[in-house]
């Protein structure tokens, strides 16, 4: 049963993820009701996404919705940040990543309230 409650969560997340909506705000959560511990399942998220970000990056190119200016400043930053983040989560209790996640979400879903409201 648990091989296909995580393949529902692998599904779920790659859809989000091909949408570029970033598969990891659900795929986290699913995986730790699933009982997977808060570093291995944002590590899972990690492995996830390189192969979901490469078809998903093809797809977007293949139909002109990627704009190449200004990307090679995005670059370099996001390599550091990642790095050093990875570096700092590996460093951390569980229970603090799960904390500074869930404040993630929060703080995300009030960001997304406030744009929505905005639009209306």
């Amino acid at each position: 049963m648990s091989f296909y409650l995580f393949f529902l969560c692998g599904v779920l997340g790659g859809a989000l993820g091909g949408m570029g909506m970033g598969g990891g705000t659900l795929l986290i959560p699913l995986l730790r009701l699933l009982g997977v511990e808060q570093g291995i399942a944002q590590g899972i998220n990690l492995l996830a996404f390189l192969p979901t970000s490469a078809v998903a990056l093809s797809v977007h190119a293949k139909n002109g919705l990627l704009q190449k200016e200004g990307l090679f400043l995005f670059i370099l930053p996001a390599v550091i940040l990642s790095a050093a983040s990875s570096v700092l989560a590996v460093a951390l209790p569980a229970r603090v990543l799960s904390r500074l996640f869930g404040g993630f979400l929060i703080g995300l879903s009030f960001y997304q309230f406030r744009v929505a409201l905005k639009k209306d």
